[in-house]
């Protein structure tokens, strides 16, 4: 990765860790502390911990298309303040209605589509998927600091002392936003890429997309149901106090997480991106049934763990990448507007459609149930198109002024087989895309000719 890539990839993966760290911090105490509240019930406890999914799955596609035509860094500065003033109603709520209220609010702060969306501005190609792996790493980490740090913290400043950390890690994502994270480039699509009324809708049909968005959505609806029921597997079946459970989670995360990568890579430079996607959606399969068989030790329990979460890091580093490969540029924000709307809205169906088979079927069942959803998956990702191989190519316009590099800029997006131009004025450098077997070299040359290139 370039210098961009790289400050873009590690600046937006510490902004998503600071994000989930806030909503995970939560989620191990609040059935706990939340009895505490005036007017607490435990339907409404569930509402709360809900609540954030539901408007997160709501506004993902809004504030995703916005910041297709305002930019991203202005709507996720946005989304933050927004999930600050939630952060803000929850701390000062003494009833469990303001914590839903203040929750309701975090959850209209949803950015998740749109970092996305910025990161693959900011990345080429065959860099994305390692650059999206770093935003999965850090969201795996935060989800194991925050199993550690959170309870610590409600035990000394109680629930509201958890919502002030959250309002202060949003300001301080706000600040990331403004003064680290890079701006995206100028970029030129070629004329099949320029908006055009209604057709923002061919994101919501397009069939390759939509496999990818229903993936998404039982990748997440399966992970969370794990995580209804496997804390109480970690009490019962292994004797591992809560306060312990990180000892599971967090090797098991780090070390699955080193042996994905070799995977990764080896898709990518192979260009077998599909073969990679149905061999990770199969190990989830296999490890769901087997801890649905085979859990009543903490070296099973860990085992199946691990190989799940194998498969989870691998999706959650690809699927991103694909989805970014996928959609017409123009459209990159509302796409992963309508994918993180998809996996939030898995989130919610999990937790829900887990509770209910623990209570009519017995805790085995979710993962059964769960296997047979990755299945289900793995038929509908096996009909799927290899992704599309694109190159990069990079022009230097160092003889050009400001307002000649704009003018190659436009001429060069419409040169057959070029998917995508952008521009980095203080490298004074153009970064093409292109479909290497059906670039126009002849158009390309001339173009570069007439710009006295």
């Amino acid at each position: 990765m370039n210098a961009i890539e790289v400050k873009a990839a590690w600046s937006l993966a510490v902004l998503f860790a600071f994000r989930m760290l806030g909503l995970f911090m939560v989620l191990p105490v609040f059935a706990i502390y939340g009895q505490d509240l005036s007017g607490a019930t435990p339907a409404l406890i569930g509402l709360a911990i809900g609540m954030y999914g539901l408007t997160q799955a709501g506004f993902q596609v809004p504030l995703g298309y916005l910041s297709d035509r305002v930019g991203r860094k202005p709507v996720i500065v946005f989304g933050l303040f927004v999930f600050f003033c939630g952060s803000v109603v929850a701390t000062l709520a003494d009833s469990i209605w303001g914590v839903i209220v203040g929750r309701a609010l975090q959850g209209a702060g949803a950015i998740a589509a749109v970092v996305m969306a910025l990161l693959a501005d900011l990345t080429r190609d065959e860099q994305r998927t390692k650059a999206m792996a770093m935003v999965g790493a850090s969201i795996g980490l935060s989800f194991s600091i925050a199993l550690v740090i959170g309870p610590a913290i409600a035990g000394v400043f109680q629930l509201q002392g958890l919502f002030a950390v959250t309002a202060l890690l949003a300001v301080c994502g706000i600040a990331m936003v403004i003064w680290v994270v890079p701006s995206p480039p100028l970029r030129a699509q070629t004329t099949k890429s320029t908006y055009k009324p209604g057709s923002w809708l061919s994101v919501l049909t397009h069939p390759q997309l939509l496999r990818l968005d229903f993936g998404v959505l039982l990748l997440h609806m399966t992970m969370t149901a794990t995580f209804v029921v496997m804390p109480l597997w970690l009490i019962q079946n292994a004797d591992l106090a809560v306060e312990h459970h990180w000892m599971v989670y967090l090797p098991v995360l780090l070390v699955s997480f080193l042996g994905m990568v070799p995977v990764m890579i080896l898709g990518e430079k192979k260009h077998k991106s599909k073969q990679v996607l149905i061999f990770a959606i199969s190990l989830l399969a296999l490890a769901l049934f087997c801890l649905a068989k085979w859990h009543d030790s903490l070296v099973t329990i860990a085992a199946g763990l691990f190989v799940f979460f194998f498969g989870f890091n691998l999706l959650e580093a690809m699927l991103p990448s694909l989805v970014s490969k996928t959609v017409d540029p123009a459209f990159k924000g509302t796409s992963m507007g309508v994918y993180s709307t998809s996996q939030f809205l898995g989130a919610f169906l999990g937790g829900v459609g887990a509770g209910w088979l623990v209570a009519h079927y017995g805790e085995s069942s979710v993962f059964l149930v769960a296997s047979v959803a990755m299945l289900v998956w793995l038929f509908f990702a096996a009909t799927m198109k290899q992704p599309p191989h694109l190159q990069s190519m990079t022009v230097s316009l160092a003889q050009l002024g400001t307002q000649d590099m704009e003018s190659y800029l436009v001429k060069v997006a419409s040169v057959t087989g070029v998917k995508e131009a952008i521009l980095a004025p203080e490298e004074k450098t153009v970064y093409l895309k292109v479909d290497k077997k059906n670039l126009d070299q002849e158009q390309l040359q001339q173009v570069n000719l007439n710009v006295s290139l």
